[in-house]
């Protein structure tokens, strides 16, 4: 196998790629929606916040990326853009002819920004000299169409494959000890509450570490709140995280956390509004055809509104109750005894008590509840069944997680 690794060859073939432009010349109030559509996702894709400041400076992740070759990024979840690559680059794929177990290649394709959610500097001798990160790495995967891995982007998907904590166990900076509780994540998990960065310094916030399932963020529009306790509205969560968690370079204070970050100039604050637009544009994905029993689905339905009474908290349009209190600025929350779930997470929040999720494109993001415990629809089914004493039938389950997965 013939190997398109070096800097050099490489760059030769991205001179050949040209970007087309754009088409039709649309009315002005149509082209102001999309240039903030484009904003925004410009912002959600490529904009590290200057967390290169965290990613570079501080955990020298520049540094074990150099290392690590194409094969192992995918392994621990990272993703290819294809629409990133120049066609030269996607034939040489096809043919077999990229080397896939070098770290060249890996450092090639962040020179591309083909690298969904990581941004790397490459000099001009080919070494990778920074890198920081965007919203995408989390809540962005790609559809496999060129290979598991590298397709389409899907903005707003979960990245249920990405490996956190043991890409940031990678660190050369960081004690053995962070490290091995890191890497306790696994797969489509993340701790937002064990630690904070504030420009300088990683800041502990709880131990030990409960990492919770990294959600999707597409059908937000009208839901009113992200987090899982419902802490703020959207933009608060997208500001604690660009600048706690990714690390960028901001002001974030909550005085119910204790926890008050102020960098100048702010790089987040700014850029919000147009973020929160583009999040707020992601559809719902549509279950795929043959997904799910159209017949059994239709009576699940049924048992969802009636015996199972899940309609009482999962309310149209959204399948939440958050906003169902005396004011839509305050989310109306539970208790964790009420629906059964760990109290521990809750208590390291803004709020201590959980949302009603809402249920949106169910189908694509197993596993469930804010921690992963239940694996798939029927363990959330039971779940409740008990809990609650619905007595429900074996059919009426299966109709149930049907109707579930049409959503």
């Amino acid at each position: 196998m013939r190997l398109i690794g070096a800097a050099s060859t490489v760059f030769a073939l991205v001179l050949t790629f040209v970007v087309s432009g754009f088409g039709q010349a649309t009315t002005a109030h149509q082209a102001e929606d999309t240039q903030k559509d484009r904003d925004g996702r410009a912002i959600f894709r490529f904009d590290t916040f200057g967390d290169e400041q965290l990613w570079t400076d501080v955990l020298r992740m520049h540094e074990p990326i150099a290392t690590v070759d194409p094969a192992t990024a995918l392994a621990v979840g990272l993703k290819v853009d294809v629409d990133a690559l120049p066609p030269a680059i996607i034939a040489a794929l096809r043919a077999g002819q990229v080397d896939l177990t070098s770290p060249a290649v890996t450092t090639e394709l962040l020179r591309l920004n083909a690298v969904v959610g990581v941004k790397g500097a490459v000099n001009e001798t080919g070494r990778l000299t920074s890198v920081g990160v965007t919203c995408a790495l989390c809540h962005s995967t790609v559809d496999n169409s060129f290979a598991k891995g590298i397709g389409k982007r899907l903005d707003g998907w979960a990245n249920l494959d990405l490996n956190v904590g043991a890409i940031v166990a990678l660190s050369p900076a960081l004690p053995d000890t962070l490290k091995a509780e890191l890497r306790t994540w696994g797969p489509g998990k993340y701790d937002p509450r064990h630690h904070a960065f504030d420009g300088t310094n990683l800041i502990p916030l709880n131990t030990p570490s409960l990492p919770i399932v990294i959600p999707s963020i597409y059908g937000l529009k009208g839901v009113g709140f992200e987090t899982y306790s419902a802490d703020g509205p959207i933009s608060y969560w997208n500001s604690y995280v660009g600048v706690g968690q990714m690390g960028g370079h901001g002001t974030f204070s909550d005085p119910r956390l204790g926890l008050s970050i102020t960098q100048t100039p702010d790089l987040v604050t700014p850029k919000l509004a147009a973020l929160l637009d583009y999040q707020l544009s992601l559809r719902v994905p549509d279950p795929p055809e043959g997904s799910y029993d159209k017949e059994a689905a239709a009576r699940g339905k049924h048992v969802f509104r009636s015996e199972a009474g899940c309609a009482t908290c999962h309310q149209s349009p959204n399948f939440t109750d958050v906003l169902s209190g005396p004011s839509r600025t305050v989310p109306f929350l539970h208790d964790p005894a009420d629906v059964g779930t760990d109290p521990a997470y809750a208590a390291r929040t803004a709020t201590g008590k959980y949302r009603t999720t809402p249920l949106r494109g169910l189908w694509q993001h197993a596993p469930y509840f804010h921690d992963g415990s239940a694996p798939d629809l029927l363990a959330v089914v039971n779940h409740y069944n008990q809990l609650f004493a619905l007595k429900l039938t074996a059919a009426q389950k299966a109709d149930l997680v049907e109707y579930l997965k049409s959503l």
